[in-house]
């Protein structure tokens, strides 16, 4: 089963999306298999992380704003502006594919984790993740 999933960002951070891949992994009727999920666009991405304490996801967003700062002088791919170069080298950092085993028809998640999609950029989209459930 393949669907495409519509994730409306607020802007820039992380946006918790366990719910909605859960849902297409429940209508596949999978009880054994394989997950994935691919944001299709390149200033954001996707990670499995802590989804209990939101500091966590607040110092991951800080931590990677320090790695790639915005307006270096460096960069010249600048026409969609400040935050656009930098959200492209984000999503190379980080991962715009995830595989997740299906257990029992649920995600094999462990206890604190939880799929995010990483908006990289300042102002809100709408991005598209495509989900793959297979056996």
């Amino acid at each position: 089963m393949v669907r495409t999933l519509e994730i409306p960002t607020r802007g820039k951070g992380l946006h918790p999306i366990t719910r909605h891949v859960q849902e297409v992994v429940s209508a596949s009727g999978v009880v054994e298999g394989l997950c994935t999920v691919m944001v299709q666009h390149t200033s954001a991405s996707l990670t499995i992380q802590e989804n209990a304490d939101p500091s966590a996801a607040h110092d991951l967003e800080r931590w990677l704003d320090r790695l790639v700062p915005e307006d270096d002088p460096r960069f010249t791919h600048t026409a969609e502006g400040p935050d656009d170069m930098p959200s492209h080298i984000k999503a190379a950092l980080t991962s715009t594919t995830l595989s997740i085993p299906v257990v029992d028809g649920r995600l094999a998640l462990g206890t604190w984790q939880g799929i995010w999609l990483w908006e990289h950029r300042r102002h809100p989209h709408l991005r598209r993740c495509v989900v793959h459930v297979g056996s």
